[in-house]
């Protein structure tokens, strides 16, 4: 079962750098819910493989910047009615 977690850990980070992805569509991709993803790339990666961490934090904080961008375009394509 560690080996599983660990595995599964280093290829959601390798999706997420390879793709820019945001946690829930990492979440949606692997069939796994987005707290889990957020705690497999927080917390257990940081011990598995620090070099893979760090380059998932910068992406994970990347998109943390942005997502009140992509919060306002949704709502207003919403609003929109495209």
């Amino acid at each position: 079962m560690k080996s599983n977690i660990e595995e599964r850990a280093c290829d959601l980070a390798a999706y997420i750098i390879e793709s820019k992805a945001t946690v829930r569509s990492a979440a949606k991709k692997f069939g796994i819910s987005k707290s889990t993803v957020h705690k497999d790339l927080s917390e257990r990666l940081e011990h598995i493989n620090r070099p893979l961490y760090l380059q998932v934090k910068e992406v994970m904080e990347f998109n943390k910047a942005e997502r009140h961008i992509r919060g306002g375009l949704a709502t207003r394509l919403k609003y929109k009615g495209v």
